[in-house]
């Protein structure tokens, strides 16, 4: 609201438009709403889940009066629909609202958000780059940033385990341990200076110690000693080559470097497999026309090795599925549907159980 409303005093239209959608988009629905899913489905109406809907509420009630100039017909909709069941302002049209107050902020606790955010991207990307899909769990994720920030990642660490599938988060205090560094000589910045000197100065250069590498990143120089002449080498005068350590997938952003552990072990493919199979039986929940609380039996048909993995996860699919029951059977009939999951086909049936 207080972002928007500078805009729109300036007269930066397309600005403020742009501002309510990125909002709505990324922050509301892919990141609130979805992350909020557990609290909207619970069955009890404690203060938690009153909690999460109020403020759902009261986001969908601003972005209508914030949308208005740039949607007037689709806001004025959204807004009688919300505020007819709650009577909460007195306005027949939200073209007639007051325009919002920026109420809630909390500086502490969007920098924290806004750290977590940065993480999961970031090891989204990387997923994405390795082939590695979010829905296969991963044993062990390093974490390296500023100082000033480590506080706030070891409070999020819940939510980026959570949204990015993996077991364990380590910080670290740099990112030596999870990248190998070597430096090399700028030879257009060293060469005019130190001619004759240059080559025996390459080697000393290329020789830094990963201390020395992390002073120059530092901005602090480096003395070299180079046939008794004594040089001070800075940041600028080297090429800084990175290498990730055999076995991790690494990449750094905005000052954040995380590296993945991109070993699957028996145990990991497993529980992957199960959170594949799960949602292939949330979709064929969607195309049966179920309710979101109605039970069902599930049955499938597979090869050993794949109706090994999903017993061994029976629980946990039954408790995401809303399943009663879960057996193997030679073929499966009824509401059913072939389905590839990871290069393995597996027969999977559901019904609803009364």
């Amino acid at each position: 609201v207080k972002e928007y409303e500078e805009l729109m005093d300036d007269y930066e239209v397309t600005k403020a438009a742009r501002l309510v959608s990125s909002f709505t988009i990324d922050h509301l629905s892919n990141w609130y709403v979805r992350r909020s899913r557990k609290r909207f489905w619970k069955s009890e109406n404690n203060q938690d889940k009153i909690s999460a809907y109020q403020t759902l509420y009261e986001c969908l009630i601003t972005i209508a009066k914030l949308a208005s100039p740039f949607a007037p017909f689709v806001a004025d909709e959204i807004y009688l629909n919300l505020n007819s069941v709650t009577g909460r302002e007195p306005f027949e049209s939200v073209h007639l609202a007051e325009f919002p107050k920026p109420t809630f902020i909390d500086k502490e606790l969007e920098e924290k958000m806004d750290v977590a955010q940065k993480v999961v991207y970031l090891t989204r990307s990387m997923r994405a780059k390795a082939n590695l899909k979010v829905r296969q769990p991963l044993k062990r994720m390093l974490v390296a940033l500023d100082a000033s920030k480590k506080k706030a990642l070891q409070e999020m660490k819940s939510v980026i385990l959570e949204e990015v599938n993996i077991k364990e988060l380590e910080i670290l205090e740099d990112d030596s341990e999870i990248v190998n560094k070597t430096a090399k000589a700028n030879f257009k910045v060293l060469g005019p200076k130190y001619g004759k000197l240059m080559k025996p100065l390459a080697v000393k250069i290329a020789g830094l110690s990963k201390e020395e590498i992390t002073k120059l990143e530092n901005g602090q120089d480096v003395t070299l000693e180079v046939e008794g002449n004594e040089i001070s080498i800075s940041r600028d005068d080297v090429e800084i080559l990175t290498s990730e350590i055999e076995g991790w997938v690494v990449e750094s952003e905005e000052g954040i470097t995380v590296a993945l552990d991109a070993e699957l072990t028996e145990d990991l493919i497993a529980e992957g497999f199960a959170r594949e199979f799960i949602n292939r039986v949330q979709n064929m929940r969607k195309d049966y026309g179920l309710e979101v609380m109605d039970r069902i039996k599930i049955k499938f048909a597979s090869d050993e090795k794949t109706a090994k993995f999903i017993n061994e996860f029976s629980e946990y699919i039954c408790k995401e599925t809303l399943a009663l029951d879960l057996t193997f059977e030679e073929e499966v009939d009824g509401f059913s549907h072939e389905w590839k999951i990871n290069e393995t086909k597996i027969d999977i049936g559901i019904e609803k159980v009364n």
